[in-house]
């Protein structure tokens, strides 16, 4: 149900912290589509490429065109060299998900910083490479622009490619642009280490039982929210770097590494187990320093605060007598950030 994995969520560099699909919200911005050169290895011969964020140039790990697009096809299974990067090269794919009509047809891949590349560098087993630290700030593995500020670091990317005679033209462009509905600022997507909830399973639960009329939203017009979200779920990060929350009952064994670790009520119980797993009595323990998404808890509630799990089998218990309820009355804003995951976590956790 709940698992520890490297994928692409959603980094809030204000708030330090990841947050989930539902805390992002996307606004319609003016913005610029940077048109420059990816320069084939060994040839005066350029790919042109189009991107709305050219500080992520540096994390880029292949250049993708579609495999019907005549212009490009001779390029693929070359490299290019990425710009400013000291000579890393890069290989040149072919995809069917690249648009031959937007931008040039040319679209860079950079698997760490944003979802559909992500997709793409599964596929072809591409590098993923972080260039950004948890403030925004660009790290070590962007050369010569650790250290500046994401949005700093374009600036001077660009006006370092221009004057390497990489740069073709600036466009405007309208874009969605994700930001953080606590902080306002623009969401990196990025990968890292986070707990998630498997949710395919459970959402379709959520997804039938008002589907089947077991469960019913007053108006009806609000199903469609309820089967637009839950229809297109994907798994829930529920891992929050913040200082205050409901502790993660994770501990990690050893005074560094997170590679082992034993999950438990108690501190006593996780050294128990540690114990019983051959470490000895001493061993340091580590508790996980993440907290979960209040969402978690908030969804647990209605059969968390009535004895689940301890009385589930009496019939006389208050979660016999009180679970399910008959009707709530709520916001039709928190209809998918909290009614359909108490709907989630019901039908999995009780069948109910």
């Amino acid at each position: 149900l709940v698992y520890r994995g490297e994928y692409m969520v959603n980094w809030a560099p204000l708030l330090k912290t990841a947050v989930s699909d539902l805390e992002v919200e996307y606004t319609e911005e003016e913005g610029k589509l940077y048109f420059f050169k990816y320069m084939i290895e060994d040839s005066d011969e350029f790919l042109p490429v189009a991107t709305t964020r050219p500080e992520t140039i540096m994390g880029d790990t292949a250049v993708c065109v579609n495999p019907e697009d005549d212009r490009f096809k001779h390029l693929v299974g070359k490299n290019v060299v990425v710009p400013m990067s000291g000579g890393r090269t890069i290989p040149v794919i072919s995809d069917d998900y690249v648009d031959i009509e937007f931008g040039t047809g040319a679209l860079k891949i950079t698997p760490g910083h944003d979802p559909n590349d992500y997709a793409i560098g599964k596929r072809y087993d591409l590098p993923i490479i972080n260039i950004m630290n948890k403030d925004g700030s660009l790290n070590e593995n962007a050369g010569d622009y650790n250290g500046l500020d994401r949005f700093d670091a374009r600036d001077k990317l660009w006006e370092d490619m221009e004057k390497e005679g990489l740069v073709i033209k600036v466009d405007p462009h309208t874009q969605r642009i994700p930001r953080s509905q606590r902080g306002g600022e623009i969401i990196e997507p990025l990968v890292s280490s986070q707990w998630f909830v498997k949710t395919e399973g459970m959402g379709a639960k959520a997804y039938k039982a008002v589907e089947d009329g077991n469960i019913k939203i007053v108006p009806e017009r609000f199903n469609k929210i309820w089967y637009n979200w839950l229809g297109e779920i994907r798994d829930w990060c529920v891992s929050r770097q913040l200082w205050w929350g409901h502790r993660i009952p994770v501990w990690y064994v050893g005074a560094t590494g997170e590679s082992e670790y034993i999950v438990a009520r108690n501190e006593a119980d996780a050294r128990a187990k540690a114990i019983e797993d051959g470490h000895p009595e001493d061993v340091i323990l580590r508790q996980e320093e993440d907290v979960l998404d209040t969402w978690f808890s908030s969804g647990l509630w209605p059969f968390a605060t009535v004895g689940w799990p301890n009385n589930e089998n009496d019939p006389n218990s208050d979660l016999a007598r009180f679970y399910p309820g008959t009707c709530l009355e709520t916001g039709y804003d928190i209809l998918f950030f909290w009614v359909a995951r108490m709907a989630m976590m019901g039908l999995e956790l009780t069948g109910k």
